[in-house]
């Protein structure tokens, strides 16, 4: 074995010093180097671990807001049509009453009309009567006046 490693140039005290200084360099990269990127990817790893498990209830949180403003805008429709039916209940009530008081002033107007027509009528008859009763005597005086002068 000595031959063949002096035929090939390889001193085994060289060769002992390089497996010590290999097994050296290994320790050392196993304990600065391999250890905190592993331990760095374990926590790479339960951060994203974390980050879905956020990304998954922030979708059920998003689902079930999008579901509680469903039903929201929905409630807030039916509101909306009770207040709009409501509105037009109110609407014709307000018409009606305002037609029924309108007609009521309009029969009024009418019957107010009617009774100063009435008494207009009255008293032009009541003046044609004293304009009649004046003319008849004035011509009862004038056909005296004939016959007796």
């Amino acid at each position: 074995m000595q031959q063949l490693l002096s035929a090939f140039g390889i001193d085994w005290r060289l060769l002992i010093a390089q497996a010590v200084n290999f097994a050296l360099v290994l320790v050392a990269l196993w304990y600065f180097l391999y250890k905190p990127v592993l331990a760095m990817m374990a926590r790479r790893q339960e951060l994203i671990a974390k980050g879905v498990v956020a990304a998954q209830e922030a979708e059920e949180k998003l689902a079930h807001t999008d579901t509680a403003v469903m039903e929201r805008l929905q409630a807030a429709e039916t509101e909306a049509d009770t207040i709009v039916a409501h509105a037009r209940e109110s609407a014709q009530s307000e018409k009606a009453r305002l037609l029924k008081e309108a007609e009521a002033r309009a029969a009024a107007v009418a019957a107010d009309a009617e009774a100063r027509a009435s008494e207009v009528a009255s008293r032009a008859r009541r003046e044609s009567e004293r304009d009649i009763a004046r003319l008849s005597i004035l011509a009862a005086e004038k056909i005296l006046k004939e016959k007796y002068d």
